[in-house]
């Protein structure tokens, strides 16, 4: 883990307001301009098999809303890496989600792969993806959905809320099983996508 300092105002500010204010700088890396609620965080914990998950993956966790609840759920020895391309976000997580199963990696969620290589881990048991994919360049997309299929091992599942149907062809083309879910309690209303290999 980072042993990054944090300098500047923005730990001092509530989760919400700096995610909120992140929004706001960064539209296209935010799906939504609040954390996504504990409702539709419940739900997305319900459909890991956490008896038997020991690698788990994260992207875009933002200021650790489901990190949160992913370290509560996990076994002693497994591992939480999460993949962060905001760098405020990455520097609240150092200083705020302190657990010997975590590793916090500043980079794209297109090179988790090697990151898991950096790690010493070969494939992922679970991936959970808030990023916005509807927000960011259709080859990026692709390639991120690719690399996530090529992340997961045999029996490994990936995770995937989002606003909008818009992933779900890149979805179907990469993974056997692609079921969908729409939840309400939460603004917006989210789809779940479950994909298993």
């Amino acid at each position: 883990m980072s042993s990054h300092r944090v300098k500047g105002s923005s730990i001092k500010k509530s989760p919400v307001a700096l995610f909120a204010r992140n929004f706001f700088r960064h539209p296209s890396m935010l799906g939504s301009v609040i954390p996504s609620s504990p409702y539709l965080v419940k739900y997305l914990m319900e459909q890991i098999d956490w008896d038997r998950t020991r690698v788990v993956v994260e992207f875009g966790p933002g200021v650790g809303t489901i990190t949160r609840e992913v370290l509560k759920r996990m076994r002693p020895d497994a591992l939480l890496l999460v993949i962060e391309l905001n760098r405020e976000f990455v520097d609240f997580l150092n200083t705020h989600v302190r657990d010997p199963r975590l590793r916090i990696v500043h980079g794209s969620a297109i090179e988790v792969r090697n990151i898991l290589a950096e790690h010493g881990i070969a494939s992922a048991d679970c991936i959970i993806s808030s990023i916005p994919y509807s927000l960011i360049p259709e080859t990026q997309r692709q390639e991120i959905v690719l690399e996530s299929r090529q992340a997961l091992q045999a029996q490994g599942s990936l995770l995937v809320f989002q606003y909008n149907r818009r992933l779900l062809p890149y979805l179907k083309s990469s993974f056997s099983s692609v079921k969908l879910d729409i939840h309400y309690l939460n603004i917006l209303p989210a789809l779940v996508f479950h994909c298993t290999p």
